[in-house]
């Protein structure tokens, strides 16, 4: 953990552990996330696309390295359609977790884990968002909605929003949550587009938020990891 006072939390698409050298390593996927030093991370793309959508970055390798998974998939996945939270730490602990089904012509969903942390009770919704831009904004009010129904609690949003414009436009559309200002993370080797993000609800603030760059990054994804310090505020 950071400090005392806040937490690291982080997003990260791995490709299904396939880099931009066409080669499944996934200890080179795990090199990136242990070097993040976030607390939690929420990953996309953590199964692979065939039924029954085994785990890309498979258990036992992310369990011997001291970090404990969400059991968002079963049946071998690492999470739900292909989004998965990881956490590593004593002082977090799980207390709930669940799927939210999103609409759209691609199969999408989204997925939410609470926890009992030294910032307090917080959950997080990790997400992968269509491609089309009227499905994906459809997805941003449908989670929204999704979490307005919950019990109230800090939440925070990360995930491949698959946005590539800077304007405002997903902000109008989960009037509760404030996005943080988009860096590009996409592609890994020349980064132009700010496809992952992350936002945060009330109750929480940001102290530092950024890209991962370090290598093997360049190369494990063809998505650079995104990170952000919360803190409570």
């Amino acid at each position: 953990m950071t400090d005392s006072a806040s937490l690291r939390l982080a997003s990260y698409n791995i490709q299904k552990c396939v880099g931009l050298d066409l080669r499944r390593q996934p200890r080179r996927t795990l090199q990136v996330v242990d070097r993040l030093g976030a607390d939690i991370v929420v990953l996309q793309e953590a199964d692979k696309r065939l039924p029954p959508r085994p785990a890309a970055l498979p258990h036992f390798v992310l369990e011997e390295a001291g970090w404990q998974i969400a059991d968002l998939g079963g049946a071998g996945s690492l999470g739900w359609h292909g989004n998965a939270v990881i956490w590593r730490g004593k002082a977090i602990a799980l207390t709930g977790m669940g799927h939210l089904p999103l609409p759209g012509l691609e199969s999408r969903g989204a997925v939410w884990v609470s926890f009992d942390t030294p910032l307090g009770p917080l959950r997080v919704v990790g997400m992968h968002l269509g491609l089309v831009g009227s499905y994906r904004y459809r997805q941003v009010r449908q989670l929204a909605q999704h979490c307005a129904r919950m019990a109230p609690m800090p939440t925070v949003w990360a995930g491949d929003f698959n946005e590539w414009s800077r304007r405002p436009v997903l902000e109008p559309l989960a009037p509760e949550m404030r996005f943080l200002p988009p860096k590009p993370s996409f592609p890994a080797l020349r980064p132009l587009g700010p496809l992952d993000r992350i936002a945060v609800g009330p109750g929480l603030r940001v102290a530092a938020h950024g890209v991962f760059e370090e290598q093997p990054a360049q190369i494990a994804s063809d998505h650079l990891p995104v990170w952000a310090d919360l803190v409570v505020g």
